[in-house]
């Protein structure tokens, strides 16, 4: 008997360490008790007459911009129904204040957290961490001190201001607060994602630099977020793993999106023909990480065969992911509405269909390019088509400057049925086109100037 208690005292303290492993494992949890996006007035819509009007103020362009701009807008993916900054409907976009910007900026943010908090019935008071992440512009003080003087949040809420980090930035922050609740048990967390529109909309000639007129619209979101196993019930969504994937080192990848002054001294934001292989290799990068966390066992090796023999059989090189069955992990896709290339792109990498494509290609459509705020959009959009049931696994992937790729896999915890900013139109969608017809109808004769 001795010796069998010997064994017993020795294994104990591992015994103990390991149990105390899986139990902090256990405790790790990141749930989102709600979301909730943006929705302009409806006087910042942004339909083909003000375009009109918008161009016609810029006496830099001339017919061939004017031709750039008629085929870049009927193919983007943009409908008539975005919204854009108060300063451009207004005609005031070459000469914006400081006071403009934080209009804007409060309009999102105070009016999604006045909602999130009513939807969810958490009070500004609870608020235990509070990230905020708004990449082009930065105030003193900060957008994060506005939010906490408005609300009149606790002296010991955890602020963070991530800014400069472009689109991807919401799933950032998500990271963020995941391992800042392995440190703050029983918190609530708030991440607030939008981008400042106003003091950066582009008055130059540059076509590179135009772009992100057609694509960039007024949007944001804010999110709840906890680690409290007791309202896991309560519970939208549950995190389960997320991977980040910064390719800065590499120039080709730093210079794709950067913000530039051009040589009439006009600020916008400057998209580089290297910006689909920054892409490409940054999504690649990422993939490498998520898969075999997200994939099961039999779909990694049936792919390990599969790539093996085409290898041996084949000279030609296969893009990233080909033959990889992604729905062997997740049922819904919830892509960056970046741009219809973007999601030409990684619809045909991964072997996407158009049901798969239609939240990321509609939400495009409707609202635009909203930053980081997009792919919450693009969940709103399942949600409101009912389409999220419990148990579900939603794979998100947002692309932003640096260049950055970040994805997270979440499981649905109920049935999700609100409609949110999709109220007054989700009826009427998916249209069977996205291309802007009306533009090309009305502008035809700028092709044959």
């Amino acid at each position: 008997m001795e010796p069998f208690m010997t064994i017993c005292l020795l294994l104990l303290p591992f015994s103990i360490f390991f149990t105390c492993k899986l139990l902090e494992k256990r405790n790790q949890c990141c749930y989102i008790l709600g979301y909730e996006c943006y929705k302009a007035p409806e006087d910042q819509k942004l339909g083909t007459e003000t375009c009109e009007k918008i161009i016609h103020r810029n006496k830099n362009l001339g017919v061939e911009e004017y031709r750039f701009l008629l085929k870049a807008g009927v193919n983007s993916g943009i409908g008539e129904e975005t919204y854009v900054p108060r300063t451009v409907i207004e005609g005031r976009e070459q000469s914006t204040t400081l006071s403009d910007a934080l209009s804007e900026i409060d309009d999102i943010v105070f009016g999604t957290l006045d909602n999130l908090f009513a939807k969810t019935g958490v009070s500004p008071s609870e608020i235990d961490i509070l990230v905020v992440t708004i990449s082009m512009i930065t105030t003193l003080p900060s957008i994060p001190t506005r939010v906490i003087n408005h609300y009149k949040m606790r002296e010991d809420v955890k602020v963070f201001n991530l800014s400069g980090m472009g689109c991807s930035t919401s799933v950032i922050a998500v990271d963020l607060v995941q391992n800042l609740f392995k440190t703050y048990k029983n918190a609530f967390a708030v991440v607030m994602s939008s981008e400042s529109l106003t003091p950066n909309w582009y008055c130059g000639k540059e076509r590179s630099m135009m772009v992100p007129n057609i694509l960039f619209r007024v949007g944001g979101c804010s999110l709840l977020l906890t680690n409290k196993r007791s309202l896991r019930h309560q519970a939208m969504l549950k995190l389960k793993c997320l991977v980040r994937i910064h390719a800065g080192a590499r120039d080709e990848a730093y210079n794709s999106c950067t913000r530039i002054e051009d040589a009439q001294g006009y600020c916008g934001f400057f998209l580089a023909k290297d910006l689909p292989k920054a892409a490409a290799k940054a999504i690649t990068m990422n993939f490498r990480v998520l898969v075999p966390k997200m994939l099961p066992l039999r779909e990694l090796v049936r792919y390990g065969i599969v790539s093996y023999w085409r290898s041996k059989t084949s000279n030609e090189r296969a893009s990233p992911g080909a033959g990889l069955n992604l729905k062997t992990g997740v049922k819904h896709f919830c892509i960056h509405p970046g741009g219809r290339p973007v999601i030409d792109g990684l619809g045909k990498n991964f072997g996407l269909n158009e049901h798969d494509l239609e939240p990321t290609r509609m939400t495009l459509h409707r609202f635009g390019n909203t930053s980081a705020a997009g792919v919450w959009y693009v969940l709103s959009y399942m949600e409101a088509k009912k389409r999220l049931k419990k148990g579900d696994r939603i794979l998100m992937i947002s692309l932003g400057s640096g260049f950055k790729c970040n994805s997270c896999v979440m499981e649905v915890m109920k049935d999700l049925e609100d409609v949110n900013v999709w109220e007054d139109c989700i009826s009427r969608y998916p249209v069977e086109s996205t291309s802007n017809t009306s533009i090309l109808e009305k502008y035809a004769w700028i092709n044959d100037s």
